[in-house]
């Protein structure tokens, strides 16, 4: 279980000669839009550490605008890893993400600097400070035979045939969660096992228990969500029409998980003609509310443990910051 910086002092950070052990990451989770950049730059100027990516979306290199990845002013203020550096089209999971951030922490430990990982994707800090089911790679005729036959048969058709093969997903799971029942069965058939018994099998937390300062991002929500469209506007304005009309004339498959860019499809369309850009702009500022409070959901339910901080308060925010310092001393 990972810890906040009132946890830091207390007696289990103990090393072996009895002395207090320092952190060694800082953890910023939090909703986009909710000022997360800011703060690890912040953060990582003052402890001199390194910025780790845990947003699945800002990996991408071609989504540069679209996924909110800081700007190259940004970048030039301090060390940022495992930022746009993944093709559109590559396979990516968290798994690898766990893999490619190992390596960075690894070297970051080796010069004794801190790396404060950021971003929105919790299953990434889930992966890091509980581990990750130990799941083989499923082969891709498997993968692409129960996925076809997820874009053609219904749910309740779907969730018939895992009732048959494996009733203990079947069970777990909704006719209506499509995407998890095609999961659960590519799996089955991959592995001859059940998605159950991967689940349970887990790798070990990557940082070490009681090592490191979590905390989450926890804007007001009216505040969120004007923050949201005004980052969205000045996305637009920074050329976010133009990214998205090169990306669709690269003629990806639609299911690739990059292409779910939030923002992407809308502002193709009006690219299109299909809708006019105010429609295609307010679509994309909708669906982008929406993702925060699913954001907002999770870290409430899968980061309970966590501190909050509202980033629009100064004061907490300074009092944060303090703290956090004080811990790496």
């Amino acid at each position: 279980m990972s810890v906040t910086t009132k946890d830091i002092s207390s007696s289990q950070n103990l090393g072996t000669d009895g002395k207090q052990e320092k952190p060694v990451a800082v953890l910023i989770a939090g909703p986009t839009a909710s000022g997360k950049t800011a703060l690890s730059i912040d953060l990582a100027k003052e402890l001199n550490g390194l910025i780790v990516n845990a947003d699945s979306m800002q990996i991408y290199r071609d989504l540069e605008i679209l996924s909110a990845r800081p700007s190259r002013e940004e970048v030039a203020e301090a060390p940022h890893h495992l930022f746009g550096y993944v093709p559109l089209d590559e396979p990516y999971s968290v798994m690898r993400w766990h893999e490619d951030f190992k390596k960075v922490f690894n070297a970051a430990r080796a010069e004794n600097r801190p790396v404060i990982v950021v971003g929105g994707t919790g299953l990434y800090f889930k992966a890091l400070t509980e581990g990750f089911s130990l799941m083989p790679d499923i082969p891709e005729d498997i993968r692409g035979k129960w996925r076809a036959l997820g874009e053609a048969s219904d749910g309740a058709a779907l969730h018939g045939i895992l009732q048959e093969r494996d009733s203990v997903m079947a069970e777990r799971l909704r006719p209506s969660d499509r995407q998890r029942v095609v999961r659960a069965l590519e799996v089955l058939e991959g592995t001859g096992k059940s998605l159950s018994y991967w689940q349970q099998s887990r790798s070990e937390p990557l940082v070490p228990t009681g090592r490191a300062i979590c905390v989450v991002l926890d804007p007001d929500r009216a505040a969120l969500h004007e923050r949201i469209h005004r980052r969205f506007d000045m996305m637009v304005e920074q050329g976010a029409i133009g990214e998205a009309t090169t990306i669709a004339e690269m003629q990806l498959d639609p299911g690739l998980t990059s292409l779910r860019a939030i923002g992407l499809s809308q502002l193709a369309a009006a690219s299109e003609g299909e809708l006019s850009l105010e429609e295609a702009i307010e679509k994309a500022k909708t669906e982008t509310r929406r993702y925060a409070k699913r954001q907002t959901t999770f870290f409430r339910g899968q980061l309970s443990g966590w501190e909050r901080l509202d980033p629009l308060d100064e004061d907490a925010v300074r009092a944060f910051r303090n703290r956090t310092v004080s811990a790496f001393s």
